[in-house]
């Protein structure tokens, strides 16, 4: 998804040549190389401790410049703290890169050319740097998701940057070149940018009640107007002039309206009733949305990271799959995924082949949870869902031979065809959960939102359309024998000419075309412990 762009770095170490002495004075090394000694900085306030694998960065920093001091030069301080102060457009603290430290030394000479005030600007530099790159936390020991070896997690560098040191003169490119080039990321940034320069506003809630259905009448109906309206979704003169009206506790066609443009900008079925979900959505606290904003910077941080130029990816909050090529979006399609207590996993792994006309064997969960209350209800579930009972060896046993209430040593096997659970195909790929994308009978659920219907897998709609990007380098013989093996009902295992990445990844909010903020449900949970884990962080 990324872009290639110019190598600037190699352009500027040619017309700009870098202020650094090429042999500084014995003294100057010295005393930088004397300062990575000590354990932490004593400059700042308060004293600020580094790690030896922090030092070694520092060391491997300076080594570049032959230990000659970094900031000495006139306006280099000035301009990191220009930089960092912009790092709240990212969404990060910069009163967490010690600026108030920075700016204190900057205002006294003598103190800005001590090795301890540049080798923390130093440290707070590449600090910056990393964190723009990679993410604030470490996606691992927070949202983390699981890689095939074939796929393996990216590693954050000890070393610095390449360009950290040539481009010191020029730290808005350093910024610019550590930041993600993910458009998501970019749009994101330039939304939060916007949000938070704005004063917070400030909407009220809407009590719990029946369902608002459009034509009745309801107390709470005023204040949904004025909800709607302190967002956009309604003028102020709209609310003014209902409040004059004697029917104002209405559901009118042009509240319906405003309720149907809130619904779909929240991935909420745009029914225009006021239930559950949207009066959820409706009292999500103004706070609570920007914080979102700022913790999906987070996420594309590290979704920038995992993402490759071709790849699959699932969309787990929006539901959607989409297939890029050298960075370009070229199919997108819904999907289903999993329940609450049911999550489709976090994964990067490589689809290897596809089964043809699967059959279907019920995981365990599924079977205890879900199979077994059927069973026990009717018998003739099994043969109206045309499902085997089998022992560990695959025979076939007879169902009305087994102890439904106290069953072991069976599984559950559906037939191919039109009514196994996974359609016509299934795309497989390496993983320990026992999950892949797949077709589903149900097609009826890719109309509704959030639709949040399987037990993990990934139901794909339009699938075969997706089969034609995965079989994009197969010949047209070969094209023919899986034609034929589909025609035929017969279950086979067809492997890709080339295994294609499949990432499957989580964010809550994303800009559309137009530029608009969509926001979607947190199906399971995360962005709170996210946004305490980034608070967390910047409070050390």
């Amino acid at each position: 998804m990324s872009k290639k762009h110019t190598p600037w770095l190699a352009i500027l170490l040619l017309a700009s040549p870098l202020s650094f002495a090429a042999t500084p004075d014995a003294g100057a090394r010295t005393a930088i190389d004397l300062q990575l000694e000590q354990a932490q900085l004593t400059c700042a306030t308060p004293a600020l401790p580094l790690s030896p694998a922090e030092r070694e960065t520092l060391r491997g920093f300076y080594r570049q410049s032959n230990f000659a001091p970094i900031w000495d030069a006139r306006g280099r301080l000035e301009q990191l703290q220009e930089q960092l102060a912009q790092l709240a457009d990212d969404g990060l603290d910069p009163d967490s890169y010690r600026l108030a430290d920075l700016r204190r030394l900057s205002h006294s000479r003598e103190q800005r050319q001590t090795p301890c005030a540049d080798v923390l600007a130093s440290h707070i530099y590449l600090q910056a740097l990393q964190h723009l790159g990679w993410g604030r936390l470490d996606a691992s020991s927070v949202e983390p998701i699981w890689h095939s070896p074939h796929t393996p997690p990216p590693v954050r560098p000890l070393a610095p940057p390449a360009f950290a040191l040539a481009a010191v003169d020029d730290l808005p490119a350093a910024f610019a070149q550590a930041r993600p080039q993910l458009r998501p990321y970019r749009e994101l940034r330039h939304a939060w940018a916007e949000a938070r320069r704005q004063p917070l506003p400030h909407w009220e809630t809407i009590d719990a009640g029946p369902l608002l259905r459009p034509g009745r009448r309801d107390v709470r109906v005023p204040a949904l107007a004025r909800r709607l309206a302190a967002e956009g979704y309604l003028s102020a003169a709209a609310v003014a002039d209902r409040a004059q009206l004697q029917e104002s506790d209405r559901y009118d066609p042009l509240l319906e309206e405003a309720v149907v443009a809130f619904q779909r900008l929240h991935h909420i079925q745009d029914d225009g009733i006021v239930g559950p979900s949207t009066l959820h959505e409706l009292n999500v606290s103004p706070a609570a949305r920007r914080d979102q904003l700022r913790v999906n910077l987070e996420r594309l941080r590290w979704l920038a990271r995992e993402a490759e130029p071709s790849m699959v990816l699932v969309d787990v909050a929006g539901a959607t799959v989409s297939y890029y090529h050298d960075g370009q979006r070229l199919w997108q399609a819904r999907t289903q995924v999993g329940r609450a207590e049911r999550p489709t996993p976090l994964l990067k792994s490589r689809i290897t082949h596809l089964t043809l006309n699967p059959t279907w064997t019920v995981p365990p969960t599924i079977f205890r949870q879900d199979k077994l209350p059927e069973i026990r209800r009717d018998i003739g579930y099994l043969a109206e869902n045309h499902m085997r009972v089998l022992d560990h060896s695959g025979q076939e046993l007879d169902p009305r031979q087994v102890d439904w209430y106290n069953p072991h040593g069976i599984l559950l096997r559906q037939d191919a065809g039109p009514k196994s659970a996974l359609g016509v195909v299934a795309i497989r790929f390496p993983n320990p959960f026992a999950v892949y994308l797949h077709d589903t009978p149900n097609q009826q659920l890719f109309d509704k939102l959030p639709r949040v219907f399987s037990s993990g897998c990934v139901r794909v709609e339009q699938v075969h359309q997706l089969l034609d990007f995965l079989l994009a380098d197969a010949t047209p013989a070969e094209r023919e024998r899986i034609a034929a093996i589909q025609a035929s009902g017969e279950t086979k295992n067809v492997n890709l000419p080339r295994p294609v990445t499949v990432l499957v990844a989580y964010w809550t909010v994303e800009v559309d075309a137009d530029g608009r903020l969509h926001y979607r449900p947190d199906l399971y949970q995360r962005d709170a412990s996210l946004l305490a884990a980034l608070e967390r962080a910047e409070r050390l």
